[in-house]
């Protein structure tokens, strides 16, 4: 309190009197504290006596703001939101009960000489989650949940009145409810019940209650979803474009439920392709700030776990009315195109369309058709084919990247365990529909960009993609080097140059994992805004994401600003948007964390029946107290701790990438190809551990 009425007052000289009065102190008692208080805090280098009796702080914004990103060993670093400052530490016993992720008010200590900023907790300003995931374990009088989050160092003490049903050893999701002061434990109560450790459902809804998803929707949302009417009005069609006599069809993977894009095609008179990108209309059905819509927005996005979606929107949206099903009349949002011969575009065109998709292709069967060039509509799709590669080449000549990440994929049996893996194949056909996708993004992004200049500048939801920060990109360009790439960092552009020869050559072979995953770690985070900046990645001025609204609610927002604009409404209070945009970014990040954790999940309760078998490995990861590594065969990842390589006692060469043996200076860096045996699985914690198989 003494030290934020200095803060308060612009850091004006005051003597302890003054400080008193400020605090509206006036016996005698309590204003010798606030002066021996002062002394003290002199004493600690926070305050300077700068003419006798009167004070002032040594360093201004001895308070900040951050949020707590809690290591291993159970102290912190606040990460401030002012990127220029360094991270404050926290020792474990300075905390306050502040948990990862919290967001909290810090005081810094004056920094001594060479040593990094520390500080202290002094109040929880928002709690970043207060419910969470794990066992229970029960005695005679009382009861514990042991999270499964590694960063939740803390049990939660549940009483015996709050147990809900939850036997010993069950699995269930606890709310915080108290902290008590002094208390090492939160008090909380058991929300749900989850099941029994290890099935299948129960694991996959504790990664969803985990990270924050809902596992079912309020009942008054899926009320109105069920009262929308299904029939499409002659008015409703009256004010569209109508498309249902244009050859038109969808392309999505083989077990999709919802399908949120189709393609149509016509050849035009005058020798021009017309190719319209239309988009399943779930901004007609959804009544702005209606629970549904609430819903939506809190979700903000689907999430795709391996065995399940949990959808943004509820069945009958998602796999009904918004799905562009074959042989139904379909409303969409279009951004239809006359591209020629070389995949210039000679017009555009954004509005509202009806639709009636001709046929439902999955990948596998366009594939087919462009590689065998026969099938349904192989005219189409071949000139399709053709000018999809014509807009790729010259994406990627503008400097755009390719990342070829290999995404695991598992066969399932009935009870979702695991029986075999595999890497999922990316051909032309996913490419066809990602280049029009990417097509439509841009050129709505272009055309509201474009649409309101300087002052009338038009606020709308872009994504957005930085350039990398260059330390992060000296530090990749020098671990690529070991394996022989250059990566040429004088110009974004050589940047994205390098990278893409670097991305060719590495494909199929042993580190290509490794080399793709730290190129992304090098690159920024793509996020929502209001801000018109570019994307890096792609390499495009302006960008968007307009093309999936039945799984990303940032889609419902930019279909809603899009056609509020195309009718002459005037610009929206972008700092609103701005908000709506954050949070969206935010649930994205969830949503991926969440699907990662299922992965990993999947990838232990596979190799959980493999314990003792030997696999060749890429090494992915160093830390100092242990190395990744990633098997070849399947890409699961697990880790061999240093103390149990047995033949010299190993260190963490950071700078490097390395690991190096003391005596006998062996070394074992990034990408280095090892032969490991899986020693135990820990299903609970996500976590393999494999042992080397030294030669």
């Amino acid at each position: 309190m003494v030290l934020d009425v200095f803060e308060q007052n612009g850091n004006t000289p005051l003597n302890y009197k003054q400080v008193s009065a400020k605090l509206n102190i006036r016996d005698p008692e309590s204003r010798d504290v606030i002066r021996d208080i002062m002394d003290e805090e002199t004493f600690k280098q926070v305050l300077k006596e700068v003419s006798p009796g009167k004070f002032q702080l040594l360093e201004l914004k001895t308070f900040v703001e951050g949020k707590v990103d809690l290591t291993n060993d159970g102290s912190a670093f606040i990460v401030t939101d002012d990127e220029a400052e360094s991270d404050i530490f926290v020792a474990p016993r300075k905390l306050r009960n502040a948990l990862h992720g919290d967001r909290v008010k810090v005081y810094v200590y004056a920094k001594t000489k060479g040593r990094r900023k520390e500080g202290e907790v002094i109040e929880i300003l928002q709690r970043a989650k207060t419910e969470f995931t794990g066992v229970v374990k029960m005695s005679d009088r009382y009861a514990f949940l042991i999270p499964d989050d590694r960063k939740m160092m803390h049990d939660i003490f549940i009483p015996m009145t709050e147990l809900n049903s939850a036997t010993n050893g069950i699995k269930a999701v606890a709310e915080i409810t108290d902290w008590p002061a002094g208390a090492r434990n939160p008090v909380g109560r058991i929300k749900h019940v989850l099941g029994q450790q290890g099935q299948n459902d129960t694991e996959m809804n504790a990664i969803l209650a985990e990270y924050g998803f809902p596992l079912s929707f309020p009942l008054e949302v899926e009320h109105e979803a069920e009262a929308i009417p299904a029939d499409i009005s002659l008015e409703e069609i009256a004010k569209r474009r109508d498309f249902r006599d244009t050859i038109t069809f969808t392309i999505d993977p083989f077990d999709a439920k919802d399908f949120d894009d189709a393609l149509s095609f016509k050849k035009l008179e005058n020798g021009n392709y017309e190719v319209g990108v239309h988009i399943a209309d779930v901004a007609h059905y959804i009544i702005p700030d209606s629970p549904l819509d609430k819903e939506a927005f809190e979700r903000g996005t689907s999430v795709y776990l391996v065995d399940r979606v949990i959808p943004m929107l509820p069945e009958r949206l998602s796999n009904g009315l918004c799905s562009l099903r074959p042989n139904e009349d379909k409303l969409c949002f279009a951004a239809v195109f006359e591209l020629d011969d070389n995949a210039n575009i000679v017009n555009e065109w954004f509005g509202k369309t009806v639709i009636h998709s001709n046929r439902r292709f999955t990948y596998e069967e366009v594939q087919e058709v462009i590689e065998t060039k026969e099938g349904d509509f192989k005219e189409d799709i071949l000139k399709l084919n053709e000018l999809a590669y014509i807009l790729r080449d010259r994406k990627f000549k503008n400097g755009a990247i390719s990342f070829e990440t290999t995404e695991v994929k598992f066969k399932l049996d009935e009870k979702g365990k695991p029986v075999g893996v595999y890497v999922k194949e990316r051909k032309d056909a996913h490419k066809l529909i990602e280049d029009f996708m990417l097509l439509a993004n841009r050129k709505v992004a272009e055309f509201i960009s474009k649409k309101g200049k300087g002052k009338h500048k038009y606020t709308f939801v872009y994504r957005a993609h930085d350039s990398p920060k260059p330390d992060a990109l000296a530090s990749f360009a020098q671990f690529a080097s070991r394996f022989g790439y250059k990566i040429n960092t004088k110009s974004d552009k050589e940047v994205a140059r390098s990278l893409n020869h670097l991305m060719e050559d590495v494909e199929g072979k042993k580190e290509q994992n490794v080399l793709t995953h730290l190129a992304i770690r090098s690159m920024a985070k793509a996020i929502y805004t209001t801000k018109t900046s570019s994307h890096y990645g792609l390499a495009f001025d302006y960008y968007t994401h307009f093309t999936s609204p039945i799984r990303r609610y940032p889609d419902v927002m930019v279909h809603r600003l899009l056609f509020h604009y195309l009718n002459g409404g005037q610009s929206v209070n972008a700092e609103h948007y701005e908000k709506l945009s954050q949070h969206s970014s935010q649930m994205e990040k969830r949503a991926a964390d969440a699907e990662r954790a299922s992965v990993k999940y999947k990838q232990a309760e596979y190799l959980e029946d493999h314990i003792g078998t030997i696999y060749d490995g890429v090494i992915s990861g160093v830390t100092e107290w242990g190395m990744y590594v990633e098997i070849i065969e399947n890409k699961c990842e697990g880790m061999i701790r240093l103390r149990d390589i047995s033949d010299d006692f190993y260190t963490l060469d950071e700078k490097n990438f390395a690991i190096i043996g003391q005596r006998k200076k062996k070394i074992y860096r990034l990408g280095d190809e090892v032969q490991i045996k899986v020693k135990q699985v820990d299903l609970t914690k996500k976590q393999i551990d494999f042992s080397l198989v030294q030669g």
